[in-house]
């Protein structure tokens, strides 16, 4: 989920009538009512994205929330029995449980995003319907007015050609967060199947390591083809010009 505050001032809708729409505009934006509905539609797409944002951030926080309760559990547990093969089943069960709530969030994490993009998309539509009824205002304009790819994320700031930077930003973000945290758990939890079943510290070592590598190249292929996916879907009315 791209990392922006959704209830910004800046996203306010104008409340005063427009000029007369510009030569170009659509004969739609013509009518007196025109801005009424557009600034209902702004104000109703601010509040869906506001309600997106929250939940996202509310489900990462539970997330995060029993993720801590489990290793402390696990904490008490080897302090007191040990590295021993019943502390690897233990672990190994309450692992389990925050991989399986750790995937949960990781998609309605992925929802929420998208239905976040689904909302800038509509407000750089409305954005552009402003530009076209007065187009003295685009050099006033902050945010994008386009609705491709490209427009969309010129709402959240610079857009940078650099696949090192996008990579880091990827990270950063609350999806790439959680997807990392998922890896590291299950990577913890092939270590602890490997202590229940009485092999080496080592072994357990090697089978974690793998085990995060390996989730964390699937979870960042499914997360790239996904984000491919809904740009190649998404219909874009207004595209940014080349």
């Amino acid at each position: 989920m791209q990392e922006a505050n959704p209830t910004m001032p800046g996203e306010a809708p104008p409340r005063q009538a427009p000029a007369t729409p510009g030569p170009g505009a659509e004969p739609a934006l013509a009518d007196a009512r025109a801005l009424q509905i557009l600034t209902t539609e702004h104000w109703s797409l601010l509040a869906t994205r506001s309600l997106a944002y929250n939940e996202a951030f509310s489900r990462a926080s539970m997330f995060l929330s029993f993720l801590s309760a489990t290793l402390i559990v696990i904490g008490f547990l080897v302090s007191s029995l040990g590295l021993s093969p019943t502390v690897g089943l233990l672990a190994s069960i309450l692992l389990g449980a925050d991989l399986f709530i750790g995937f949960a969030t990781l998609s309605r994490l992925k929802g929420a995003s998208a239905e976040e993009l689904q909302c800038v998309r509509g407000m750089n539509r409305i954005r552009h319907a402003y530009r076209e009824m007065v187009p003295g205002l685009e050099p006033y304009f902050v945010s994008g007015f386009h609705d491709d790819a490209r427009g969309v994320l010129a709402t959240y700031g610079d857009v940078s050609p650099s696949v090192v930077r996008n990579i880091i930003h990827g990270l950063g973000t609350s999806i790439g967060m959680i997807s990392t945290i998922d890896a590291m758990i299950l990577g913890a939890l092939c270590a602890s199947i490997g202590l229940g079943l009485g092999l080496a510290i080592e072994v357990g070592l090697v089978l974690a390591i793998t085990g995060f590598a390996v989730a964390f190249g699937l979870l960042t292929v499914v997360g790239m083809r996904t984000a491919l996916g809904r740009k190649a879907r998404a219909e874009s009315r207004f595209p940014t010009p080349d």
